[in-house]
């Protein structure tokens, strides 16, 4: 992703004492960021060639507990390193946090110094040239949604999260008023973000109390993984800072709507796009009606990678925009796949399967090799599904349950050929794991349904 920082910008803002503190931060399963925190002076003189880190940093979840059934990593082989290489290109300043900057890593074997293949930015940079190969590039945009409370993270946890309240009272969809009174938090995400290089539009409130979604200008498919991670982080800073936690969850309470990750992308070849044909129907080209048939054929073999966890999963629900069927309609919020800017330069397809706690590096490289399946294959697209796609019962599920989703992605071949065998039983350990571990938990559903009655 292109930096607003050059290595020698760097090192003059350290000489004159505005930076004073380098993150040094890989991408680990979850897409979060993980690494490092570098006095600048030593970054700039020695620690910008790499650093080194515990390779259980991509084999852990979200506890950072260490399972077993990794073949990467475990205790018998001793978890040992992996190197952090910095891509200088990516360095940007952190407004947010006083005299800050950041810089992205790759992930390499520590003896090979070769890339490590389940590096979630690895990964995509697979499916980028793949599809570059074909003389294509992906541009693409994430759409991020997500809840704000009226308190503190570190209050929340220590109640146990069964006290929360959002930071509003009613559905804010577009409303101006109640967006006005959390400005103190969205304001400094909007300009804070701008001034480290990502190119947001705007924000808005969403279709429930306290929900917000920030929209960041589309763009190549590697630096638009980067802007989704670098501003999902962003929002939870910002939100601590002032006093409020943000949360990613899908599906934070039954009553309420779920929080998505809507991700648009098309294919360009160097400034034109190549999903535009005034001359088809809807202004589809051909290539994107086979890229689009591969999305909507293989959907149920990713879904994993748009859905990660047991939670992911209660947000697909009838009548809660969230889709269930795996089709495409025309401008149409109740299909999996929405074609966006019909008949115009713009034509584009919108996923609105994944949710707000997905990985999005993951998420766009099986999307992409799903589309190149579909031009490798000239596959048909279907006609379009009209009218409330809840209701049609001729359109194919997307897989309602984690376990589900991983028998999917494990006996998928076009993953397996696309990603790598030890890719996909990689993130299949991940998704068994979860579900494992949510297989042990006492719900407190099950409590108050049988305690005394039971």
């Amino acid at each position: 992703m292109p930096g607003t920082l050059s290595f020698d910008g760097l090192k003059s803002q350290v000489t004159d004492g505005s930076i004073d503190t380098v993150l040094a931060c890989l991408v680990d399963m979850q897409g979060r960021l993980m690494g490092k925190r570098f006095h600048a002076v030593n970054f700039v003189e020695t620690s910008f060639e790499e650093t080194h880190c515990c390779n259980y940093l991509l084999a852990t979840d979200l506890e950072m507990a260490t399972p077993d059934g990794y073949a990467s990593t475990s205790w018998q082989s001793g978890y040992g390193d992996y190197v952090m290489k910095p891509d200088l290109e990516t360095i940007r300043p952190v407004p947010w946090l006083e005299g800050t900057a950041m810089v992205l890593c790759e992930v390499l074997d520590h003896h090979t110094h070769l890339p490590v293949p389940h590096s979630p930015r690895a990964v995509l940079k697979r499916q980028i040239a793949r599809l570059e190969a074909l003389g294509f590039t992906a541009m693409m945009a994430t759409e991020l949604e997500f809840f704000l409370f009226e308190k503190s993270f570190d209050a929340l946890r220590k109640e146990g999260y069964r006290r929360l309240e959002p930071i509003s009272g009613y559905n804010e969809d577009y409303h101006i008023l109640q967006t006005t009174r959390e400005e103190a938090v969205m304001r400094p995400v909007r300009n804070h973000l701008f001034a480290a290089g990502i190119p947001v539009e705007n924000t808005k409130g969403e279709a429930e109390a306290g929900q917000e979604e920030l929209n960041i200008r589309y763009s190549a498919a590697l630096d638009c993984a980067d802007h989704h991670t670098i501003a999902k982080h962003a929002v939870k800073e910002i939100a601590w800072q002032q006093g409020h936690a943000a949360t990613f969850l899908p599906k934070w309470s039954a009553t309420k709507v779920g929080s998505s990750s809507h991700i648009h992308q098309s294919l360009w070849k160097e400034d034109v796009p190549l999903f535009c044909d005034a001359a088809n129907s809807h202004g589809m080209s051909d290539l994107m009606q086979s890229y689009m048939a591969g999305l909507i054929a293989y959907a149920p073999e990713y879904t994993y990678f748009l859905a990660p966890y047991v939670n992911s999963y209660k947000r697909f629900l009838k009548g809660t925009f969230a889709p269930t069927k795996t089709v495409w309609s025309v401008d149409n919020r109740t299909a999996g796949f929405r074609l966006c800017g019909e008949g115009t330069k713009g034509v584009r397809i919108e996923c609105r399967i994944g949710g707000a706690d997905l990985n999005p590096y993951l998420a766009q490289a099986a999307m992409l090799a799903a589309g190149i399946k579909g031009i490798e294959e000239e596959m048909e697209l279907a006609s379009p599904t009209k009218g409330d796609v809840y209701e049609d019962k001729g359109a194919a599920e997307i897989p309602q349950t984690l376990r589900a989703a991983t028998e999917t992605l494990r006996a998928s071949a076009m993953l397996r050929a696309a990603m790598g065998d030890d890719v996909v039983d990689h993130y299949t350990r991940a998704a068994e794991w979860e579900q494992e571990e949510f297989d042990r938990a006492v719900t407190d559903w099950e409590i108050a349904r049988g305690f005394e009655r039971a």
